[in-house]
């Protein structure tokens, strides 16, 4: 039974969960991620699982140390989860959580590409319900995106390694680098799923559109995959330092401004999984001990923040920084765990983003980037300000805004408490996940100098949100709707070939008739299909149109491979 891999676990009972009834489906939910987790940690450090197909082996459980790192605290997502969402009685988010855990722990698991491929695209098609699951036009049309852009995220990952097949005649996932056209393939589609700048529209317009639970099971995996893949297959990739610096800077001008808490979160994801990319990018030890240490404790304070808004958002009925303030009266215990995710991620000492972060910023400074450690610097400054502070003060302080409501549910709350523990229990006892990190670590956090740094970045960043708060030039929290970059992908560009498409339209009528109704309905339809306000300009980014022509192109290769 310790061979058995825990992705099968997830996906087995996750199939067979509606069968059973409403009582006792929650529990299983719990249940299976608590296995799963024994069964993992029973497991030694090995290769198992190990297949053949057309004569190429596979390998769909590979354990070592980087591997369990990420296995590991996608348990513990999975039970925080579990139990934050006990109250739920809707099969389709209990079977489609199940099965997108399973799915991203498969992935992690996964010892060949094929293998990870096939995990890949189940964590798009089972992630996609929990969007869904929220029953609104705007989350059909946005998990439509999602889906497109996930799935097509797999397309471009399957060119990849059918050419890398091609080229090595091997699907081992091991060290790839960027030496061949299958590479950068299958560097685009982790880069995808990791939302690089001008491929990150997914993940702000997604998350916060799922349901309150679905968020909160959405922040961990997909994305944090992704930085596991990359670490797996280009550690010490240079572009990847580069990339990873401009994901921590950019996205903290739109949490700024942004009015929607969970959006602003989103926001604040993209800006901590630059610093993990950042470290893979270094590719040293202590760099991809901080990556994998960074990404356990993201994983957790970043769950918490979501659980607090989340609860904010079922108990309020609204996430609009604009419409609340003064909950901390009704909501005490939330705002204590909010401000310990805030601190958190915000990097305090004696808390878990401390301990981690700063593993990485040590790592950029050892290797001479001094822009980049710069820009890590400014980033992190910038977190305190959106994360740090905007998210509890405009939530739970700021101006009363008159609401009155209930606490969480006790089950939210038990969730946020166990969070807020390993958050503090991490930042407290640091040794206790260094102990379990891919190298050995020879690392102190707790120095005289890192400390009394740290503690000026944050005094000074509070400062000086203080003083732009009082003087009146902070953003003012009001309804509003911000355009961010696939602006120009969705709604310009097409806007901009429609002329094109008329001249077109116009030149097959004159040379076809009118009376060619075949031509003039062809020439149409393309027309409505490209129009500004057709469904591709609603739903369809940068990403989705690079998945599209990725998985043209990849019929054409495999007809050139036979």
């Amino acid at each position: 039974m310790t061979s058995l891999n825990p992705a099968l676990l997830f996906l087995v009972v996750g199939i067979l969960l509606p069968l059973l009834p409403a009582a006792s489906r929650r529990y299983c939910v719990l249940f299976v991620p608590l296995l799963g987790m024994l069964l993992l940690c029973l497991t030694p450090y090995g290769n198992y699982g190990q297949a053949s197909i057309f004569g190429l082996p596979l390998e769909s459980y590979r354990l070592d140390k980087l591997a369990f790192v990420w296995a590991l605290i996608f348990h513990i997502a999975a039970v925080i989860g579990a139990i934050y969402a006990f109250h739920l009685k809707d099969p389709i988010q209990q079977v489609a959580a199940l099965i997108y855990q399973g799915a991203a722990i498969g992935a992690v698991l996964a010892g060949d590409l094929l293998t990870l491929f096939v995990w890949w695209e189940l964590t798009a098609i089972a992630s996609v319900f929990l969007i869904w699951a929220r029953r609104t036009n705007r989350a059909y049309r946005v998990g439509m995106r999602y889906l497109i852009i996930q799935v097509g995220s797999g397309v471009i990952l399957l060119t990849g390694v059918l050419l890398q097949l091609h080229t090595t005649g091997s699907l081992a996932f091991e060290h790839i680098g960027l030496g061949s056209v299958a590479s950068w393939f299958i560097f685009i589609s982790f880069g995808i799923k990791c939302a690089f700048p001008l491929l990150h529209n997914w993940l702000q317009d997604a998350y916060p559109e799922a349901t309150v639970t679905g968020t909160v099971i959405l922040s961990a995996f997909t994305t944090k995959l992704a930085v596991y893949a990359l670490a797996r297959g280009f550690a010490g990739t240079e572009i990847l330092i580069w990339i990873g610096a401009i994901m921590t800077a950019f996205p903290i001008l739109f949490a700024v401004i942004e009015n929607d808490l969970r959006r602003v979160l989103s926001y604040s994801l993209n800006n901590q999984l630059g610093f993990m990319v950042v470290g893979v990018g270094i590719g040293t030890e202590l760099s991809l001990n901080g990556t994998a240490a960074h990404a356990f404790s993201h994983i957790l304070y970043k769950a918490l923040l979501f659980m607090a808004m989340g609860a904010v958002l079922y108990r309020v009925k609204t996430i609009k920084a604009s419409e609340l303030g003064g909950l901390y009266k009704s909501m005490p215990w939330t705002t204590v765990f909010c401000i310990i995710g805030s601190m958190s991620i915000s990097a305090f000492p004696l808390f878990s983003g401390f301990i981690s972060k700063s593993m990485i910023l040590t790592a950029v400074a050892e290797q001479h980037y001094t822009w980049v450690w710069l820009i890590l610097l400014l980033a992190s400054a910038g977190v305190m300000d959106h994360s740090g502070i905007k998210i509890p003060f405009f939530a739970f302080f700021a101006h009363d805004s008159g609401k009155r409501c209930k606490e969480a549910p006790t089950n939210m709350l038990i969730a946020m408490g166990i969070a807020s523990f390993l958050c503090i229990a991490i930042g407290v006892y640091p040794q206790s996940l260094y102990a379990i990190l891919p190298y050995p670590v020879d690392y102190a956090p707790y120095t005289t100098t890192h400390v009394i740094t740290q503690l000026q970045l944050l005094m000074f960043s509070a400062l000086a949100f203080t003083v732009l708060f009082i003087s009146g030039r902070y953003p003012p929290e009001i309804k509003s709707t911000n355009l961010d970059t696939d602006w120009f992908y969705r709604v310009a560009a097409v806007s901009a070939l429609t002329p094109l498409i008329t001249a077109v339209q116009k030149t097959t009528a004159t040379l076809f008739g009118s009376t060619d109704r075949l031509a003039q309905y062809s020439v149409n339809r393309v027309t409505d299909w490209l129009g500004p306000r057709a469904w591709l300009s609603k739903t369809l980014d940068s990403t989705g149109m690079v998945a599209l022509v990725v998985g043209s192109l990849m019929v054409f290769l495999l007809f050139y491979m036979l």
